[in-house]
């Protein structure tokens, strides 16, 4: 039985937090490959090492003094050894990273570092095997992920070692620079690094115990997700909930690995587990409800344009001849409607415009601005009849007027399109009528 456990940043920010994240590795004999984050923020006011480095790359990067950030730095792990006790010296570490930044390194490398420090003290800590990601994770000539290549050389490493450190975020190209994922990408090479030893497990720890069914900036104390298909994930992934990185879901969800989010500060509770389908019923008939700000509706009408062979193509082409990917298309019998991200769209509209008139020569066309996209996800929502006359119920009776509806045939959601200015009050009544009142 194997566990691989990937700690955040708030988990791992100081050397109270290590203990605590040692006591939860030793509290359990399968918890046996362990991915840290780089030091997060301490306190509110507190700036995570990551965004130290970034700061302290970019005087370098200027030909400027940087040997008071890199100190800072320097400060901020050796605070963490101190605390734990350890004999552990990063003097050499550091003196690399400083020649490595005065001869521009780049700054792929200089956020790396985070993990890369925080992983050798992890292991000493624990006195586990370090390996570093640079190692074992391989990107491409492009900058691609190669997950084949990653999976056979992780999979040869790990089995020599019976228990180990991977730093999360990143990799390293095939001529042995250092590149990283997008930020929150630790929770990748946790996945990755689950994927490669078949783990039974992939355990998440964070600040939070699990996903919550909205999000408590707009729901006070709203409802834990106990279980969550990893297809429930996605929808809400995109549509905002970010707990978890969404790519961490690939590699795991191919070996059919669960993945358990946990709180490092409350190790008692069970969290949220993310399962590639389940027979249980979810408490609430939906899973729950993300959503985003900031987009655009472009409407399009022309008599017959359901007899018209291609007209949706031509649309999306002048879209596409732009740069400009879309959320949504919801149609009538003589009506396309089209949604992109606001920011991504306004500075080209006019040529957008201009691109569909010339291929397809609409009736009219009319933008609408300030429009937010909500999505309610739930398993259960396809065997429960009303679902969607009780959220149009909820919305009306609250006054919101909805813009667009889109439910995929799968039954596994339901879309909606409001203004900005009903986003908030929208989502407050679909919580309140599905798990609130439950009517």
């Amino acid at each position: 039985m194997a566990k691989v456990v990937k700690f955040g940043g708030s988990s791992l920010a100081s050397a109270e937090q290590f203990q605590k994240v040692g006591d939860i590795i030793r509290a359990d004999e399968e918890r046996r490959y362990v991915v840290p984050s780089a030091p997060g923020k301490r306190h509110k006011n507190d700036t995570k090492v990551t965004d130290m480095l970034y700061a302290c790359y970019e005087l370098a990067e200027k030909e400027q003094d940087f040997s008071e950030a890199l100190a800072a730095i320097r400060e901020r792990y050796q605070e963490i050894i101190d605390g734990l006790g350890l004999s552990l010296s990063l003097a050499e570490e550091f003196q690399t990273i400083e020649k490595n930044f005065r001869e521009k390194a780049g700054s792929n490398y200089a956020a790396s570092r985070g993990e890369y420090l925080n992983g050798i003290i992890m292991a000493d800590y624990l006195g586990y095997e370090f390996v570093d990601a640079a190692t074992v994770i391989c990107f491409d000539a492009d900058g691609d992920f190669d997950a084949e290549r990653t999976n056979k050389l992780l999979s040869k490493k790990l089995a020599k070692c019976d228990r180990a450190v991977v730093p999360g975020f990143y990799g390293a190209l095939p001529d042995g620079r250092v590149k990283t994922f997008s930020r929150g990408g630790s929770d990748v090479t946790g996945s990755i690094v689950a994927k490669a030893v078949k783990a039974d497990v992939y355990e998440n720890w964070t600040d939070v115990s699990g996903f919550l069914v909205a999000d408590p900036r707009i729901i006070k104390n709203p409802e834990g997700i106990e279980t969550i298909t990893y297809r429930e994930l996605r929808e809400l992934s995109y549509m905002g909930a970010s707990v978890l990185h969404e790519d961490a879901i690939f590699p795991v969800r191919q070996e059919g690995i669960p993945i358990n989010i946990r709180n490092t500060n409350a190790p008692e509770d069970n969290g949220t587990w993310i399962v590639g389908s389940t027979c249980q019923k979810s408490k609430y008939v939906i899973t729950g409800i993300a959503g985003k700000k900031g987009f655009c509706a472009v409407n399009i009408e022309k008599d017959m344009m359901n007899s018209e062979i291609g007209f949706g193509r031509k649309v999306l082409q002048a879209f596409e001849e732009n740069g400009i990917s879309f959320e949504h298309v919801p149609s009538g019998i003589d009506t396309m409607t089209v949604f992109v991200h606001q920011d991504e769209f306004m500075h080209k509209e006019q040529k957008v415009v201009a691109g569909i008139h010339r291929l397809c020569n609409p009736d009219s066309i009319d933008i609408e601005a300030d429009l937010a996209l909500i999505a309610v996800v739930g398993r259960g929502m396809k065997s429960t009849r009303g679902t969607a006359g009780r959220l149009f119920s909820a919305l009306a009776h609250s006054k919101i007027n909805v813009k667009m509806i889109d439910q995929g045939s799968s039954e596994l959601n339901i879309i909606i399109g409001v203004a900005n200015a009903d986003f908030e009050a929208a989502i407050k009544a679909i919580y309140d009528i599905f798990v609130v009142t439950r009517l």
